[in-house]
């Protein structure tokens, strides 16, 4: 079974790209999801994250989302210690999440696919992009977020030309029709490359 990446910056639309596959009938795994679930879930986690952090990290039992996201702006080295403790869990639950599909290949979103070296585990990488005007319209009008803090989590992530250096595949998702008749494209040509 081949393990197709998907990445892309923030407001690029993977996961809208994700769950194209989906609609194919292709197993999607939302990384981004899982962490937050993860953080939300695991005793071992929330305890880490509270030494780290400080009590407000949860509200209620509940992860405090603001509260962490205030945190990391601006602050990388806050950012990869949060990733330090987050990413090896999740990487442990994707691998028992494959163990249990049976499609031809499964489809891995996250963000930072590249930064946090997870590539390394994908047959192929897909990396999604939009301009960045576009992509900072969308996390607005989706998050009510601003501007500012939009470009700060792009300051976070590698440019997409450095992605898609080390890229097999790139869609350009401007246009959902165009964007659905890429995504179809992709998914004959990884069927090909398996029989």
């Amino acid at each position: 079974m081949k393990i197709i990446g998907i990445t892309g910056g923030i407001g690029s639309g993977k996961t809208t790209v994700a769950k194209m596959f989906q609609d194919l009938g292709i197993p999607i795994y939302i990384a981004d999801f899982e962490a937050k679930k993860l953080m939300s879930n695991s005793k071992v986690i929330k305890r880490q994250l509270i030494t780290l952090l400080g009590e407000q990290s949860y509200i209620n039992n509940e992860l405090n989302k603001p509260f962490i996201a205030d945190r990391i702006f601006n602050n990388k080295k806050l950012l990869e210690e949060i990733n330090a403790i987050v990413h090896p869990k999740v990487g442990r639950h994707f691998k028992k999440w494959v163990a249990i599909q049976s499609s031809p290949y499964i489809i891995k979103e996250t963000a930072i696919l590249f930064e946090n070296g997870a590539y390394r585990s994908c047959d192929e990488i897909i990396t999604v992009t939009a301009p960045e005007t576009l992509r900072i319209q969308r996390v607005i009008e989706r998050d009510d977020s601003t501007s500012q803090s939009i470009k700060a989590v792009i300051n976070n992530q590698w440019d997409d030309a450095k992605k898609i250096a080390l890229s097999q595949y790139v869609i350009i998702n401007i246009d959902l029709i165009d964007t659905a008749q890429q995504v179809m494209e992709i998914h004959q040509k990884i069927l090909k490359s398996i029989c």
